[in-house]
């Protein structure tokens, strides 16, 4: 074992962290009075606590399926989207099990796709948010409510809502006659929200188990119980090592997935980002990335891997660990499995924030990138700043030894950009040799915007926006889906430099950058 984790084991036993975490003990991120601990721990006990509403989610997904709906459209941002895209692409459907498709973009060319791709008559909509207030939910909320209205004389009847209790979107659906309104707990993170209504009710939409989902959750729940000991729990022992490895500057944690598991790496993305990245220090995780020969890696690299029995071998893997590179791997036996890994990280992460003194529960950056966009909005609001346009070649040229070289993509999601993201995520590695990452705007300003915003400075963002959008009004509003996505990359670019951080922007029109 690393010495400097063990030291930590070994600290974290004396200090008994494992059973002031399950306390609910502020100290142990902070002082006692730190905002959103105590009040954002209730993810602990979610394998257990959230048994009595199985039955629930089942019989509504049932009488879904009696009413012979085709699709499931959920309109979600970050945490109330990744987990239920994760569950799609990991377990499938059922048979007569409505598909679950995610929309998470404000891009007009993204909101027109999703429209010709759906019989309307036949799809439920959910809108899943924790506030309630999201701009980015809201705005797909109006748009689609006024989409269902032209196509039945009970538009409320398409809705679902999953929210806080109270919030502002609770209210919005009893007014608008929502079908139902799944209330979660209040005491849980966005991100730490996947074993709660947020992940379950859409999972059980699709038809997957998700019982066996909560008991593969609460076994590893047991693991990491309170009165197992700190070299036992296997959350405090992956936190350690994520931990110790980014105080010592081996900041950059890469994901890797066997097939099956693909989408979970993006799910993880989201949680040790928006957890870690604060206070000048983070964890940057890497997700998507082509895996490269141990060359192609800086020195600032760990890695993580999981993989499905009965998927082939993560190609390139063993050749890592042959040469020394630091892998912690984890094998699932069966796809409901991904619970227990889900406890695992959540764990994980919020041990890892201990060493790194930081809270794992807040956000506090990423509020000044709504704000900025929300002022870019508004007529009275100040003018974006001019952004310079830049190529390639000059991404290559800024590119300093650690960077974090964040691509930031400002498009409608495709399989063909998904692809395209990856290649340039590989060939920019390849070339510069530092951590490539790679999010979709505005979703990913949910997630790692805040690592972004709040981590090291050691980041290179490179804004990916087009041209020519179609012009796509947002119902209720004066606004246009166009002008909210401007909006946003200019808002986050305005509060990236201001923050000391280096941007530039490639544009395009109809062609995705390749390096040469």
């Amino acid at each position: 074992m690393n010495p400097a984790v063990d030291r930590r084991l070994k600290a974290w036993e004396q200090a008994d962290l494992g059973g002031r975490i399950w306390e609910s003990d502020p100290t142990v991120w902070g002082d006692a009075d730190a905002p959103e601990v105590t009040n954002r721990l209730g993810w602990l006990s979610l394998p257990e606590t959230m048994i009595d509403r199985v039955s629930t989610w089942i019989k509504f997904a049932d009488s879904i399926r009696s009413a012979s709906f085709s699709d499931v459209l959920l309109l979600g941002m970050g945490g109330s989207s990744l987990a239920p895209e994760m569950y799609q692409a990991v377990l499938g459907n059922t048979e007569h099990s409505p598909f679950l498709q995610v929309l998470d973009s404000t891009h007009p060319d993204a909101v027109l796709a999703m429209v010709d791709r759906l019989d309307l008559k036949r799809t439920l909509i959910v809108v899943s948010s924790k506030s309630g207030g999201t701009l980015e939910t809201l705005s797909l909320f109006r748009y689609f409510y006024a989409q269902v209205a032209m196509v039945t004389d009970d538009p409320g009847g398409h809705f679902v809502a999953i929210t806080d209790p109270g919030s502002s979107l609770d209210k919005l659906a009893t007014e608008r006659s929502f079908r139902e309104i799944f209330r979660a707990p209040p005491d849980v993170g966005g991100r730490y929200s996947a074993l709660c209504d947020f992940g379950m009710v859409p999972a059980a939409l699709i038809g997957a188990d998700v019982n066996a989902i909560l008991g593969s959750a609460r076994r590893m729940a047991g693991a990491c119980g309170p009165e197992v000991s700190v070299r036992d729990n296997p959350g405090l022992v992956l936190g350690a090592w994520m931990g110790e490895a980014a105080v010592a500057g081996i900041d950059k944690l890469t994901v890797l997935c066997s097939d099956s598991l693909r989408s979970f790496s993006a799910w993880l993305e989201q949680l040790i980002a928006e957890s870690t990245g604060k206070m000048g220090v983070g964890i940057v995780p890497v997700a998507g990335e082509p895996i490269g020969a141990p060359a192609d890696y800086g020195e600032d690299r760990i890695f993580l891997s999981y993989r499905l029995a009965g998927d082939d071998p993560i190609e390139g893997l063993t050749e890592l660990s042959d040469a020394g590179a630091d892998v912690v791997s984890f094998e699932l036996a069966f796809p409901e499995e991904i619970g227990a890994e889900m406890y695992r990280a959540e764990f994980a992460t919020a041990a890892a924030s201990v060493v790194l003194g930081v809270n794992p529960f807040d956000q506090p950056d990423v509020e000044a990138a709504k704000v900025s966009a929300q002022l870019l909005m508004t007529e009275e609001g100040a003018k974006a700043e001019p952004i310079g346009e830049g190529t390639l070649d000059e991404v290559v040229a800024m590119v300093r030894p650690g960077d974090n070289v964040a691509l930031q993509a400002y498009l409608p999601v495709t399989p063909e950009l998904d692809i395209a993201l990856a290649r340039l995520q590989g060939s920019l590695r390849d070339v510069t040799g530092a951590a490539v990452t790679a999010g979709i705007g505005p979703r990913f300003l949910h997630s790692t915007g805040q690592l972004h915003k709040g981590g090291s400075q050691a980041l290179l963002a490179v804004q990916i926006v087009s041209k020519g959008m179609s012009v796509v009004p947002v119902p209720e509003t004066d606004i246009s889906f166009g002008e909210i996505i401007a909006a946003q990359a200019d808002g986050d670019a305005q509060v990236l430099i201001e923050r000391g951080m280096r941007l530039i922007r490639l544009v395009i029109n109809g062609v995705f950058p390749v390096l040469d």
